[in-house]
């Protein structure tokens, strides 16, 4: 089998292309390049907009919350963050609740790039997905919430 075009429907015959695993991380990868795409010209990208936004949703998580969250190793966050704190995006202040620990909070232009990110965010997600109609999407949306929150739905 060649890359080109003529082989697609050899590609798609192939053992792999069933697999759930497979098709998942495929779909991902599309849906990624289309995300970053979309963030770059924001400076930010589809690992760093979550913290981003988590913190506009004013939930002041904590660095161990975002990354149990996430599902990325603490030190991952702890890099994302600096990285927002250092373009001025966000702050980490003392946790109210425990004052050892550090919440994250948006700073004004930490809020007004989130909002065009997720304007952006939006738009890029129709891309990947225009194979998908209005129904199928709110269903696939539905499911992948099911996988990723198993305990909570």
């Amino acid at each position: 089998m060649t890359g080109n075009g003529d082989a697609g429907a050899a590609w798609r015959a192939s053992s792999v292309a069933n697999d759930l695993s497979f098709l998942l991380a495929r779909s991902n990868a599309l849906s990624l390049s289309a995300g970053n795409a979309v963030l770059r010209p924001l400076g930010l990208k589809v690992r760093s907009y979550p913290v981003l936004a988590l913190a506009c949703d004013d939930l002041r998580p904590t660095q161990r919350e975002l990354a149990d969250f996430l599902r990325l190793d603490p030190s991952q966050v702890v890099a994302l963050i600096d990285d927002l704190e250092g373009r001025g995006l966000v702050e980490r202040r003392t946790d109210e609740r425990d004052r050892r620990s550090k919440v994250l909070v948006p700073t004004e232009e930490g809020r007004r790039v989130c909002a065009r990110a997720r304007e952006a965010v939006r738009a890029a997600e129709e891309a990947p997905f225009t194979v998908l109609d209005r129904a199928e999407r709110e269903m696939l949306t539905a499911l992948l919430g099911r996988l990723a929150f198993p305990s909570e739905g």
